[in-house]
């Protein structure tokens, strides 16, 4: 049964049972956390949903990088300096770009003082009277399909292979078993860190919007994710979502993708 969302959710670490969904303002939100299949260690990622007393909503999804240390730390950290930010800016739409442009130099600015070498990826989203600002920093994905499965928007992995695929250099069904896939090019948590800001997309009443850490994309093809989660209602789709990437995680094979991986998404359908 969904819950009204009436004050900032954030998943640190978190292991959720099932996935949790939300309601607000008519629209649907769903979000799942959980780290990778017989993993000791924490979850690495952490999400969080911001709604703000003016209607409008920020969304994000942080994966802290595995191959390096306190990973779960650097999300934590991200997640938590845009939540501060969100909370404390006014109503005015140019004040809350600032402050999420703001928050990730924060973020950035913290991690590289813990000097612990750490990293995170950072997607997010500001959503107000359905329209949709994305905003990324690294390998978690920014994805808007409408009802007949059209991509409305897909924002580009900040890694060597997704730079290939956008110039037509390795093909999209191929990407997704490309032994370089784990490499990131862009991170919160390195000097040299920059912002991609995506472009304003109008929502129409089906559209489904989904931000995911890899988990999600290097186990699933966007063409299959987009598939799911654009039939029936939402928090179904979350869970047949779920499901298939649950099993591809935990079963090898020869003909599907198989990457354990910590796992978190968001979706998100206007009413």
């Amino acid at each position: 049964m969904a819950i009204t969302l009436e004050k900032p959710k954030l998943y640190l670490g978190a292991d959720c049972e099932g996935i949790e969904s939300y309601r607000l303002d008519g629209a649907s939100l769903c979000a799942y956390t959980h780290r990778a299949p017989d993993k000791l260690s924490d979850n690495e990622d952490s999400l969080g949903l911001l709604p703000r007393a003016d209607g409008s909503l920020v969304l994000v999804v942080a994966d802290g990088l595995g191959g390096l240390p306190a990973g779960d730390q650097a999300s934590a950290t991200a997640v938590r300096q845009l939540s501060r930010r969100v909370s404390a800016v006014g109503d005015d739409p140019p004040a809350l770009r600032e402050a999420i442009l703001d928050a990730i130099e924060q973020a950035n600015r913290a991690v590289l003082a813990q000097g612990l070498g750490s990293g995170t990826t950072f997607a997010a989203v500001e959503i107000d009277r359905a329209a949709v600002r994305p905003y990324h920093v690294g390998d978690s994905e920014i994805l808007i399909t409408g009802q007949r499965g059209r991509i409305r928007y897909q924002s580009i992995s900040h890694s060597p292979v997704g730079y290939a695929v956008e110039a037509g250099l390795v093909e999209v069904d191929d990407a997704i078993y490309h032994e370089e896939r784990h490499l990131v090019s862009n991170i919160i948590g390195c000097n040299d860190m920059r912002v991609e800001i995506g472009p304003r997309v109008e929502l129409a009443p089906r559209d489904t919007l989904v931000l995911a850490s890899d988990g999600l994309f290097d186990n699933i093809p966007i063409d299959e994710i987009v598939n799911i989660i654009r039939i029936g209602p939402l928090a179904q789709a979350a869970q047949n979502l779920l499901e298939v990437c649950q099993a591809r995680m935990e079963q090898s094979s020869d003909v599907r993708p198989h990457k354990p991986d910590d796992l978190s998404f968001i979706l998100y359908r206007p009413g």
